[in-house]
Order: structure tokens, then sequence, then C-alpha cells
């Protein structure tokens, strides 16, 4: 991905290529897989913050914030996959 920013940052040309590269099927796959990864740790990121808040931290509110971590990074992806597609 930094090489494809670094290139279609380079030319009129560059940005041509890299668009054209970007809009196949394929690479539309491999980017909303990045970014479906990306997305999941931020809200488990989010999680573990709110975790050394206090807020939590029992067996109970693992279990449902584990549940709410999966439900709501399902929902990002499926949106993130409908922006990039």
């Amino acid at each position: 991905m930094l090489y494809a920013l670094d290139k279609s940052l380079g030319s009129e040309e560059g940005f041509g290529q890299v668009k054209a590269c970007l809009t196949s099927p394929l690479a539309k796959l491999v980017t909303w897989g990045i970014l479906s990864a990306l997305l999941y740790h931020l809200v488990a990121g989010v999680r573990h913050l709110m975790m050394d808040m206090g807020i939590g931290e029992s067996l109970e509110g693992g279990k449902l914030g584990s549940k709410i971590v999966i439900a709501v990074s399902v929902v990002v992806i499926v949106l993130a996959g409908v922006w990039i597609w």
C-alpha cells in the first residue's frame, strides 16, 4: 500500500496505473481483508482501554465485552466492505 501511495503521488501516469490496479476485484478483496483486520484490532483495542479504566474486568463482563467486540466488528467490517465495493 505504501508503494502504491508513493507511485500515485509521483506522477499523473502513476496515479492512473494505481487507480487501474486498485479497481480490480482481487485488489478490492485484499484491501477489504487488510482493512477488516485493522478495524477488528481497533475495536478490540478500545475494549482493552475500557478494561484499563475498570469497566468489564469481571468474568461476566469479559464475556459480554468479547461478544460486543465481535458484533461491532462485524458491523464495521460490513460497512467497510460496502464502502470499498
